[in-house]
């Protein structure tokens, strides 16, 4: 497996695969979110996003296609987009999740409550918005390790 940073020649085929896994796309635009991509041979089965607020980090966007599940892909997505944001100053990363949270909770991710989010993170149109008041929020100390 590759990993790398996505670029605008990415966008086309984010927006597929995160549309094929049932993930929103309606505020890609409004913000800079980098993506890491996990492919072979030139494929992209994987990828997440991490939209940044200062020293926080709201992780996006965990997608992987079915024949990149059960290998380790977004765990591996996952170490990679905490190590970028450990590397770009973000000492703690947010997240919303409706279907993963034992998935982010085996990697050290707390649920928290909704509104105890970083003010800056509670503004973002995930949470505003996109994501429903009964998506888990999840938070976790890039610090601490």
């Amino acid at each position: 497996m590759e990993l790398r940073m996505g670029g605008e020649s990415d966008a086309v085929r984010i927006r597929t695969l995160l549309v094929d896994c049932g993930l929103p796309i309606e505020d890609l635009d409004s913000g800079p979110i980098d993506f890491l991509i996990a492919g072979e041979g030139g494929e992209t089965f994987g990828v997440i996003g991490l939209q940044s607020f200062g020293r926080v980090g709201l992780l996006r966007s965990l997608a992987v296609e079915a024949r990149g599940r059960g290998k380790g892909t977004g765990s591996t997505l996952v170490d990679a987009l905490e190590a970028h944001a450990r590397t770009a100053g973000i000492g703690q990363l947010v997240l919303l999740t409706q279907t993963a949270e034992p998935f982010f909770a085996a990697r050290g991710y707390a649920p928290i409550a909704r509104d105890a989010a970083p003010q800056a993170v509670q503004g973002s149109a995930e949470f505003r918005s996109i994501c429903p008041a009964s998506a888990t929020c999840m938070s976790k100390d890039l610090q601490s390790r």
